[in-house]
């Protein structure tokens, strides 16, 4: 169902050697703020390598983030992305952090951490937030659910994005990792964001009683 919007925001931008992958973790186990060490994942396209230096160089300026590969062992949100990002770069590596559990002033923290770490590289890599919209409302309720924290993001304002999730009960499931990309993002000097689809899985089924929404956002 999200296919067309994801293929459409990955295939807007240039596929650095290495992503920084941010997901929520549906499943609650493992790290609240798990780093994904080291090794291989391998999906329909084939092997993508972890970049374990960088992974390690976050480990090493990063208090919050742990090494842990539990909370990715069942989690879905960053592995589908992964062959976007074949299609684009065949030699990409990803690091990949999945969050769980965490308070605003620590997705912050995290955040800043991210983004002080990736100001240092040669060739800071592209940073790529999984997430759904709403889910499982009406088609109507979803967009003008969805745009209020669209316009949040496209603010570049993280805060007010955790804010209005919060407040509105947005079922926005990767709002964390959300917040933590705009932060890094403001750190290394972002100045512009831009909704490059929204959708919802109705456009796919057909029925608008029920559905999930999604966007693609590129923000520079």
């Amino acid at each position: 169902f999200s296919g067309g919007i994801a293929g459409a925001v990955i295939g807007s931008v240039t596929i650095t050697d290495t992503v920084l992958l941010l997901g929520p973790n549906h499943h609650g186990i493992g790290e609240r703020a798990a780093l994904f060490p080291g090794g291989t994942w391998h999906t329909p396209l084939g092997p993508c390598a972890i970049d374990e230096d960088l992974a390690q160089r976050f480990l090493e300026n990063c208090p919050f983030l742990k090494p842990d590969t539990l909370a990715h062992k069942f989690e879905h949100s960053l592995e589908v992305q992964v062959p976007f990002l074949q299609a684009q770069n065949p030699n990409v590596r990803i690091v990949p952090i999945c969050l769980g559990h965490l308070a605003p002033d620590q997705l912050l923290a995290i955040g800043r951490c991210i983004g002080a770490t990736l100001a240092q590289e040669e060739k800071p890599p592209l940073m790529l937030a999984s997430s759904d919209m709403s889910h499982y409302v009406s088609a109507e309720e979803a967009r003008r659910k969805d745009m209020l924290a669209i316009q949040k993001i496209l603010d570049l304002d993280p805060e007010g994005l955790y804010r209005v999730v919060r407040d509105e009960r947005i079922s926005m499931c990767g709002v964390l990792p959300a917040v933590v990309l705009l932060v890094a993002a403001r750190e290394l000097g972002a100045t512009t964001a831009e909704l490059v689809r929204y959708g919802h899985s109705g456009e796919v089924t057909g029925g608008d009683s029920e559905v999930v929404g999604y966007a693609g956002i590129r923000i520079r």
